[in-house]
Formats: C-alpha cells, structure tokens, sequence
C-alpha cells in the first residue's frame, strides 16, 4: 500500500504545480522550471518507496523493462489518476477558474509531440534509475525532471506537454484540455512509454 500512496502523493503535487505554475507564473517560461523540479523532488522523496513514476506511461514502461510487476501496473495507475484529479480540485479551490485556458490542438501533432517526449522520459527514467550501472547515483532525479522541464518549453505549445495520461485526466477535470482529445494523449503516451522501455532493452545488454 505504501507504494500506491507514494505514487498519489507524487502525482499529486505534480500536478497541483501544473495547474497552479501556468496560471499564476509571471513569466512563461517559469512554469516548465517549476513543473521539472517539482517531479524531481517527488522522484528524490519516493524513488526508493514506489519507483517515483507519478505516470501511468512510466509504469508501463517500468513494466516492461522488468522493474515493476505487472500485476501492479493498473493499481499504479489508479493511484496516480486520483492524485492527479483530487490535484486538480485543490488547484480550483485556490485560485479559481481564473486564467484557465481551454487547450485543443490538432490531434496528429499532440500525437507525435506526446509520443515523443513521453518516449524520451520513458528512456531516461529506464537508464538513470533502473540500470544495475548506475545504482545509487544521485542524479537520477534531476535528469527526469529534466527531461519533462526540456519537453514542455520544446513543445508545450504544440500539445500541452503532458507527456503522462494521468496529468491528462486532470487537464480535463480541470478545463485545461477537452476531453474528446482525451484519448490521444493516453494512446500518444502509453505508446511512448513502450518505445521507451524497448529502447532501454536495446541498448542495455540483458540483466543490466
């Protein structure tokens, strides 16, 4: 149980640093700064507990590499669903819906953008905080946060920069996306994830 609560925890600040940091931030690009060290410091708090995923994509992609039963895949989910959507309640209760701004692109460069960058955080979590070479290094944390900080100021205004179906979901709750775009952030995603976690194999020898 500790694990699935960890996984609330994290995802829940993530995204309450999310929905908060792009509509109060005074400069834009201050937002993805906030958002990337706000998933490093959940991944440094909960890394040794749960994995530090806070991403239904990174679970799958955890999944696949062999560091995370599979069994535990949709109660990982579950929980970071719920952090992310009780995230977004909190967020409505501190600032209102002031500054929310409905986000609908077009859906076949959400896809690529999402898919690549999801891809991407995917690899790096894989490497930095999975691979037997690297156990115990201290900066697993601050590359993936890193890499989620690079995706949004890459492509944050071409598909929102969830890069995470569960940020999705709350997006929606939160008016931020629509909800009919829904499913192509969580196909885009979990799509990456997979890439992700092949990659990693190709890579790294069998074992590593």
């Amino acid at each position: 149980m500790k694990c699935y609560l960890v996984e609330f925890i994290g995802t829940f600040f993530l995204f309450l640093v999310i929905s908060l940091s792009t509509r109060v931030a005074d400069a834009p690009l201050l937002a993805p700064v906030a958002i990337g060290f706000a998933l490093a410091v959940m991944v440094y708090a909960g890394g040794r507990i749960s994995g530090g995923h806070f991403n239904p994509a990174v679970s799958l992609a955890a999944a696949i590499r062999g560091s995370l039963p599979f069994l535990r895949v949709f109660p990982y989910w579950f929980a970071q669903v719920a952090g992310a959507v009780v995230a977004a309640f909190v967020a409505f209760l501190l600032v209102g819906p002031e500054g929310i701004t409905v986000v609908q692109l077009e859906a076949g460069k959400i896809f690529l953008a999402e898919f690549i960058f999801t891809a991407a955080l995917s690899y790096v979590v894989l490497n930095v905080a999975t691979a037997k070479g690297v156990e115990g290094n201290s900066y697993y944390g601050l590359a993936i946060g890193a890499t989620v900080m690079v995706g949004a100021l890459s492509v944050g205004p071409i598909s929102g920069g969830a890069f995470n179906p569960a940020v999705a979901v709350a997006a929606c709750v939160s008016g931020l996306f629509v909800w009919s775009q829904l499913w192509i952030y969580w196909a885009a995603c979990l799509a990456g994830g997979v890439f992700g976690a092949l990659a990693f194999k190709a890579v790294n020898p069998a074992g590593a």
